[in-house]
């Protein structure tokens, strides 16, 4: 067999596409932050999964942050906020959290009515241990008939001597 000079004058090039191969591109390398909480991006009216609670009043399901509709938990930084949030720790502990979004957003959360697995709303059950308040302007006032009029006495206070505080700060 001949060999044929490519590079000699008067010889078409050889068709060589056959060997070429299209370069896949690499996979984007994993990040060492995880991906940060999305409010803004929920396409799903209803989320499934465990959840991740941030305050009593705030959980994440699948990344995204979900703000109990209707209630008004305290903040962490104010009387009984821890308390709150370690309530919602263990009603959601090990438990599958279905969350029915309204499409609304708070801050840089979506607002949702979330359930228990066994049909229990989050929010009345946070009110019924009284460390939460039925939020009328938003609730309709759903919840406001599991309140005690000593747990809005007591909540509301200490959330107006807070307020007065950081006034005068």
């Amino acid at each position: 067999m001949m060999k044929r000079d490519k590079d000699a004058p008067g010889n078409p090039p050889l068709d060589q596409s056959w060997q070429k191969q299209t370069k896949r591109p690499s996979p984007p390398a994993p990040s060492a932050r995880p991906a940060p909480y999305n409010a803004g991006h929920v396409t799903s009216r209803k989320l499934r999964g465990r959840a991740w609670v941030i305050d009593g009043d705030t959980i994440a399901i699948d990344r995204s942050k979900i703000r109990l509709a209707g209630i008004d938990a305290p903040e962490l930084d104010e009387p009984w906020g821890q308390k709150s949030k370690w309530a919602m720790v263990r009603l959601c502990k090990g438990q599958i959290i279905t969350a029915h979004l309204t499409g609304e957003t708070s801050y840089d959360r979506v607002v949702g009515t979330c359930y228990l697995d066994d049909g229990r709303d989050l929010a009345a059950e946070l009110i019924k241990a009284g460390l939460a308040l039925d939020f009328a302007h938003f609730s309709g006032g759903k919840y406001r008939h599991l309140e005690t009029t000593d747990l809005r006495r007591k909540l509301s206070a200490v959330r107006r001597k807070m307020q007065a505080t950081k006034v005068l700060d």
